[in-house]
């Protein structure tokens, strides 16, 4: 049956980085290197990504690790084009000072990084960071991080973040794990679990052990918790998991079956579908006094809520009108309104970070597909269509998603394979997620604090 007509123990606390300091001249208003990311198909910047220099040989793998992620970050979001390394006619120590731009205007750099990492005395490193225009031969931004040595690679996604959010004007989102539902074993006798990883899939833990079966994870605005539905016994229970504690609670056993919880904006609430007598409504439980609010009353089936980012509205999927729809009503359950009305089947409506869009699944003709439309459902616009694609979740700048595509194996259904695919709001720039074995059902964390 189709996934579409249903609708940390471990890993450890991240240790904050213990210093931002704004490095270099304050020239970066005169410069004019912008990537306008509005544009569809866009032609990606070369930039050249230094190895960040050091003084000992530890430090030195550190800056070139530190240096890789870098690249791999911008890279994958489709709007840069590292250079080469062997075309660097200047090494990582002559960068310490101003560079000589000529050298990098040859190999076609168009935008220059260069480092340094510093061993401290207390055992922790300090990681300094320059972002150059070649073009204009000015300097744009700068910044030092000083963290535990074991935290290299955060801080190398925290200096992706400040590169691209300086070249396109927009944040990045870097700094962010994906949680999602890993699957093993033939269809009929199918493990899943939840896991976690980072956004590029490094640091990949797992968070329940297969046991029971597990569903629709979705991060809280607080990032440290996970709601999830997960099977006990045969009842579908509704969970938060503590990420640094790795402890879970049980929010309730609820009458019937109970789909899709999601926190709300501001991580008190948790909104929900719950079915009584074969009849689903959404619902909403106040986290602080468990107290639960039934938002819909209607004899077709209502599931997969989302909360708008202001916390006034929320987007779900019905078939009150004969199929399933996608409509959008105030927080409270009242003025509930259609808002798709292309052919086919809408499901899965997530709300953008953002506020100006809604994306969703769509099966028509055959192929399921991801898109999205204004709040109000004008300007539908698909992003990638197949076999099955389905389950959306927005990177927290709203640009990205990640969605996870079944692939189809032999006529009886054997080796089929699932896996996480991520796209941008142009559609071109399509990417697989690497996770070790099957994944469905993710969800992409906010930003990292």
């Amino acid at each position: 049956m189709s996934r579409l007509k249903h609708g940390l123990a471990g890993l450890g606390k991240v240790v904050a980085l213990g210093l931002l300091v704004s490095l270099g001249a304050t020239l970066s208003a005169r410069a004019e290197l912008v990537i306008d990311i509005t544009r569809g198909n866009i032609e990606p910047l070369p930039i050249a990504i230094s190895d960040f220099h050091a003084e000992t040989e530890a430090a030195s793998l550190v800056g070139q690790q530190i240096s890789e992620v870098i690249q791999a970050d911008l890279e994958r979001s489709g709007l840069f084009a590292p250079i080469d390394q062997r075309a660097f006619l200047q090494k990582p120590a002559d960068l310490q000072v101003t560079p000589v731009f000529s050298n990098w205007r040859k190999i076609n750099a168009q935008a220059l990084t260069s480092g340094l990492v510093r061993a401290l005395p207390d055992g922790r490193i300090n990681v300094q960071f320059r972002l150059w225009d070649v073009v204009s031969e000015q300097y744009l931004t700068g910044l030092q991080y000083t963290s535990q040595p074991t935290n290299w690679r955060r801080t190398a996604h925290l200096i992706a973040d400040q590169i691209y959010k300086r070249l396109t004007g927009e944040e990045g989102y870097f700094d962010t794990r994906i949680v999602y539902v890993s699957e093993s074993g033939p269809q009929d006798r199918r493990i899943k679990r939840l896991a976690i990883m980072d956004q590029d899939g490094a640091r990949h833990q797992f968070l329940t052990d297969g046991s029971n079966l597990v569903l629709t994870p979705r991060f809280s605005p607080t990032q440290q918790e996970i709601t999830y539905l997960s099977y006990f016994n045969n009842k579908p229970r509704v969970y938060l998991f503590n990420i640094d504690t790795g402890q879970q609670e049980v929010l309730g056993e609820f009458p019937g079956m109970t789909f899709a919880p999601r926190f709300s904006p501001s991580g008190n609430q948790v909104v929900m579908s719950m079915s009584e007598n074969g009849n689903a409504d959404i619902y909403v439980m106040d986290l602080r006094t468990r107290a639960i609010k039934r938002l819909t009353k209607h004899p077709g089936i209502d599931t997969a809520p989302s909360f708008s980012p202001d916390g006034t509205q929320i987007t779900f999927e019905s078939d009150r009108s004969g199929r399933q729809q996608l409509y959008v009503m105030n927080s409270d359950g009242t003025n509930p309104k259609r808002i798709s009305f292309g052919k086919g089947n809408y499901a899965t409506p997530v709300w953008s970070p953002r506020g100006d869009l809604i994306a969703f699944t769509k099966l028509t003709g055959g192929k399921f597909s991801v898109g999205v439309m204004r709040t109000d459902g004008t300007q539908e616009r698909i992003l990638t269509e197949g076999f099955h694609n389905e389950g959306p979740s927005w990177a927290p700048n709203g640009r990205v998603l990640v969605f996870f595509r079944q692939i189809p194996g032999q006529k009886n259904g054997q080796g089929d394979k699932v896996r996480l695919w991520s796209v941008d709001l142009t559609g071109y720039n399509e990417r697989e997620v690497i996770t070790p074995r099957d994944g469905s059902d993710p969800a992409w964390s906010p930003l990292i604090r």
